[in-house]
């Protein structure tokens, strides 16, 4: 049986986080400056966790930590300069962190780019796979030790229905010898981070960290600047007049999932899982046209494969 919860498709991220307690909690948001990463951050400072912004735009981020503060009576957010398309930035992040916390109970991997035209991140990886992946990789293997020191630690990596746009090339990652498609390289992505969640909690679930994937559902944020208005109408994604199509979530409603990964009771101690519409994905091939998990996207053994070419990509070996 599949993990549910009280909640639906349309539950806001302030419903799922309403009566829970998290006080003396410290959660990192990554991507929160805008969207879902605005929305998360809002819910659970709501529920009374200290909260970590991590953002590239600092003057944009201390403006929401004090617009944060003053519609949730709560602290205002703490500021923290990530950049993921950079290894460096990623590194000097953590380390900054590391510093001024001594724990980290929640790590919410949000930020993402998609549909990029070809490019490469500042360590000369293909920009979604070393942004959305590798960038989040190394921020979460340097925070290990704040992890590990908050009790049943959890982490929620943002993934995609876009996950079944393609598996990972493992043979050919960065595109180096294929031809580009951009929306190959953002399923790559987040099949990727999907397996990033399957391969955290095999390595470090016994110690009491998890890490499950999330779909928030279609939502109109930042993450579409790269996709002409022309393309978006074509897709189905709006009409002609700009009207949305109906199946698109608001902001609050698409961090709702987001939310109870972090913080659901009925995710206590699971993790490795792909979790959509506040609830526990089924496969693919149950749940229909948009929805559901590839199971490539959860295999053990290509999340081992992933984790390895991670670890040499990057230089690093964490657990």
């Amino acid at each position: 049986m599949s993990i549910t919860s009280p909640f639906g498709p349309r539950s806001t991220a302030l419903e799922v986080a309403r009566g829970h307690d998290l006080s003396g909690r410290v959660a990192l948001v990554t991507g929160a400056t805008s969207g879902l990463g605005v929305e998360t951050a809002r819910a659970l400072m709501a529920a009374g966790a200290q909260v970590v912004l991590g953002v590239r735009d600092v003057p944009r981020g201390e403006a929401l930590a004090r617009d944060l503060a003053v519609g949730t009576g709560r602290a205002a957010p703490e500021v923290l300069p990530l950049d993921l398309s950079s290894l460096a930035s990623v590194r000097a992040a953590a380390d900054a962190f590391l510093a001024r916390h001594g724990h980290l109970d929640l790590l919410v991997n949000n930020a993402g780019v998609m549909a990029t035209p070809f490019g490469h991140t500042a360590d000369g990886f293909e920009t979604q796979f070393g942004t959305n992946h590798l960038g989040h990789f190394v921020l979460t293997g340097r925070l290990l030790g704040a992890l590990r020191a908050a009790p049943a630690a959890r982490v929620v990596a943002l993934s995609s229905v876009g996950h079944r746009l393609s598996d990972v090339d493992f043979a050919d990652p960065q595109f180096a010898r294929r031809p580009y498609d951009k929306w190959v390289a953002y399923g790559q992505s987040k099949t990727a981070n999907a397996l990033f969640a399957v391969g955290f909690t095999e390595r470090f679930g016994a110690g009491g960290l998890t890490a499950n994937a999330v779909h928030p559902g279609g939502i109109m944020t930042g993450l579409q600047k790269f996709l002409p208005r022309e393309e978006q109408i074509r897709m189905g994604w709006m009409d002609e007049a700009g009207n949305l199509n109906p199946v698109f979530k608001t902001p609050e409603q698409g961090a709702a999932t987001s939310v109870w990964a972090a913080v659901g009771d009925e995710l206590r101690g699971v993790g490795g899982l792909y979790l959509e519409d506040v609830r526990e994905a089924l496969p693919a091939a149950e749940a229909g046209p948009h929805a559901g998990y590839q199971p490539y996207a959860l295999d053990p053994e290509r999340a081992r494969q992933l984790w390895t070419l991670s670890e040499e990509l990057v230089g690093e070996r964490f657990g």
